[in-house]
C-alpha cells in the first residue's frame, strides 16, 4: 500500500466524489483526509488515500472524464498524522520545530484590498509560523454591506515569541483587519 495525496480539479458535477471513492475502494484502500470545495464552478479536492500504486490506472480513466488529477507519494510514515513527539532532529530543521509549537487558530476579517494574502503569509513566514489549513473567502459586511475578506487558519508557531511576533505583524497591518488568535486544539 502506497500512501496517496491525490489533487483533483475539474468542472463540477454530482457524482465526482462518488467517483473517486470507488476508485479508492476499488483497490482496497482507504480514504483518510480530505478537502473539497466547489470554486468558480469547478471541483476542487486534495486527497489523502492509502492504496495500491494500481490505482493510478483507474485515477487515468477518470481523466478521460474531464478531471485533472496529480497524484504524489507520501515518502515513509509522513501520512501518520502528529504524533506530539519531536523528531530527533527537530533542533537542526526548522520545518520540523515548526509543527512541534503551539496550534493556534488565527481569524482574520478587514475590508478586501489586493494583496491581503500576501501581506498576512509574509508575516507569517517572516516568525517561521507554519500554515496547516488556510481558508479564504469575500462576504458582505453585516452592517455596510461592502465585501469584507475572511481568512482562517490552523498555525503551528516555533515558540510563544513567534506568537507575539506574529500578533504584533498582524496589528501593524492597520486597523482596517480584526484580528482574533486562539489556541487550537491538538487534532
Amino acid at each position: 500500500m502506497a500512501t496517496l495525496i491525490l489533487t483533483v480539479v475539474g468542472p463540477d458535477r454530482p457524482g465526482l466524489v462518488r467517483a473517486l471513492s470507488e476508485a479508492v475502494a476499488a483497490h482496497g484502500g482507504s480514504w483518510l483526509e480530505s478537502r473539497m470545495a466547489r470554486l468558480a464552478g469547478q471541483f476542487v479536492g486534495i486527497v489523502l488515500v492509502q492504496a495500491p500504486e494500481a490505482l493510478l490506472d483507474d485515477l487515468r480513466r477518470l481523466e478521460s472524464q474531464g478531471l485533472r488529477i496529480v497524484a504524489q507519494t507520501v515518502p515513509g510514515d509522513a501520512a501518520g498524522g502528529d504524533t506530539g513527539r519531536a523528531p530527533a532532529n527537530v533542533a537542526a530543521n526548522p520545518v520540523a520545530a515548526a509543527t512541534m509549537g503551539p496550534r493556534l487558530a488565527l481569524e482574520v476579517v478587514g475590508n478586501d484590498r489586493p494583496g491581503i494574502v500576501r501581506d498576512i503569509a509574509q508575516i507569517l513566514a517572516g516568525g517561521g509560523v507554519n500554515i496547516e489549513e488556510l481558508t479564504t473567502g469575500v462576504v458582505s459586511g453585516s452592517f455596510s454591506g461592502e465585501p469584507l475578506f475572511r481568512v482562517t487558519a490552523l498555525l503551528r508557531a516555533p515558540s510563544e515569541a513567534a506568537v507575539d511576533a506574529m500578533r504584533a505583524g498582524l496589528e501593524r497591518l492597520g486597523n482596517e483587519l480584526m484580528v482574533d488568535i486562539q489556541p487550537a486544539g491538538d487534532g
